[in-house]
């Protein structure tokens, strides 16, 4: 579209969000709220893209800054929407075709909707085209106002009558507008009324009397015109994104068991055939392979799950890799850089951390294992610690292919465990093991007869 122009307001304070944070900035289905508006904005391929910024702006435009081909205005001081799109004239006062205004906190209008919006606003020839829906509670918006079929004028609720007010039908705050003589007609708008702002709705009433057209477009599914202004707000669009992303995935063949609670991020994909429990988190950029099956409590962020793996419950995987057939926890946590071999087992209360784990090997219980490499076939016995930082650096503990590590055993890095060497159980390594040697430290056993009982009279 080669005449489309959007602009995204994104200026806002959201003072019922009741936080320090940028509104369009709180995250929701794994992005931030604005995110989702650039995704759909960039779907119809505009010519430009301009954000409005204002309330914490440099905070705001440090996030656009993975962007790209935004142009970033600011709005200083907020003086109503109308004002927002007036200080977008020095990049767009000198352009031609069509503007499509968005609300950065809208993050549910879809690519078809929107050029829908283009599409009957540039057929009708209309200075003005604005989204509409009839909702059953139109408390917080605006209210559409009807001379018969034709759009009278935008009344905010807080200038409304009783009677305007009990009107369903809302303004969305999206708009398609002409581009010649918009913003000539901006500098018209007077802030006559209850918030003193310059509202864009009164725009309407502007074009009317000059005897321009304005049309509206009325949307059959209201929650795409959904904004978030309220933590409840940002709960309810949560929900919806999460049973959207819910549906699409048992669609291409996953199971998901309770999606009320499956908590799966957008960016998430999922492998055929994969089995989800209830009460899983699946975040981040996440990818999860076929044949899996995720248990209950698990939560795995930014990592990769090969095919046919099997997560028992109540793990944690955080930026870490898992291959195909492996078996991990329950009570696992990779942390990041974690990489868990073809068939590996990681068991009950095992900790890794930038440390791979090779094809075959296992640690089943109480083990930690970070900054390693361990090699293929290798058993790491229960209580196991790679005792990896000296106070002021990391180390590296190498265990090569086919080695056993007994129980309790504690490995001093930098130091490496040789080839199908063997650990004794409780051993303190401080130097390296040879291929196929043992390792012990402990002393032998000396049993001392009868000492329980003499300890029992002692005491009487």
């Amino acid at each position: 579209m080669p005449d489309l122009h959007i602009v995204i307001l994104a200026a806002g304070q959201g003072k019922r969000m009741k936080s320090a944070l940028p509104k369009v900035l709180h995250r929701v289905g794994g992005a931030p709220i604005i995110d989702y508006v650039l995704e759909t904005a960039r779907e119809v391929a505009p010519r430009t893209t301009t954000v409005v910024v204002g309330h914490q702006g440099d905070e705001v435009r440090a996030a656009l800054a993975r962007h790209p081909g935004l142009t970033v205005v600011v709005q200083e001081p907020q003086l109503g929407t109308a004002h927002a799109l007036l200080t977008t004239e020095a990049v767009l006062g000198a352009e031609h075709g069509t503007l499509v205004l968005l609300s950065g906190d809208v993050p549910l209008l879809s690519a078809v909707t929107l050029r829908k919006l283009v599409d009957r606003h540039e057929k009708s020839r209309a200075a003005l085209t604005v989204i509409a829906a009839v909702v059953d509670q139109p408390h917080g918006y605006g209210r559409i106002v009807r001379d018969g079929e034709q759009l009278a004028r935008i009344v905010e609720e807080k200038d409304a009558s009783p009677d305007e007010r009990a009107i369903r039908e809302i303004n969305s705050g999206i708009y398609a507008f002409a581009l010649g003589g918009l913003f000539e007609a901006l500098r018209g708008i007077a802030a006559e009324n209850a918030q003193h702002e310059h509202y864009l709705p009164d725009l309407v009433a502007i074009y009317r009397r000059r005897g321009r057209g304005v049309e509206t477009m009325t949307v059959a599914k209201s929650g795409e015109i959904q904004g978030v202004n309220s933590r409840s707000d940002l709960a309810a669009i949560g929900r919806a994104l999460r049973e959207a992303k819910s549906a699409d995935l048992m669609a291409a063949g996953v199971t998901i068991e309770d999606p009320a609670t499956a908590y799966i991020d957008r960016d998430v994909q999922v492998g055929v055939d994969t089995v989800i429990r209830p009460g899983v988190s699946l975040e981040g950029s996440t990818t999860i392979g076929a044949r899996c099956v995720i248990h209950t409590g698990v939560r795995i962020v930014d990592s990769r799950i090969g095919d046919g793996v099997t997560v028992h419950s109540h793990c944690v995987i955080s930026g870490a890799t898992v291959h195909n057939d492996a078996s991990i926890g329950p009570f696992a946590h990779l942390r990041p850089d974690a990489s868990v071999g073809e068939r590996a087992r990681v068991g009950n209360f095992v900790e890794m951390k930038k440390a791979a784990l090779g094809d075959g090997s296992k640690a089943m219980h109480l083990t930690y294992l970070g900054d390693a490499v361990i090699g293929a076939n290798v058993n790491i016995g229960a209580g196991t610690i790679t005792c990896n930082y000296d106070g002021q650096a990391k180390h590296t503990t190498t265990i090569e292919d086919g080695a056993f590590i007994g129980s309790d055993t504690q490995l001093i890095a930098p130091v490496t465990v040789g080839e199908g060497a063997y650990v004794g159980t409780g051993t303190t390594v401080r130097e390296a093991v040879p291929a196929g040697a043992l390792a012990v430290s402990a002393g032998r056993q000396r049993n001392i007869e009868g000492w329980v009982q003499r300890k029992l009279t002692h005491k009487k």
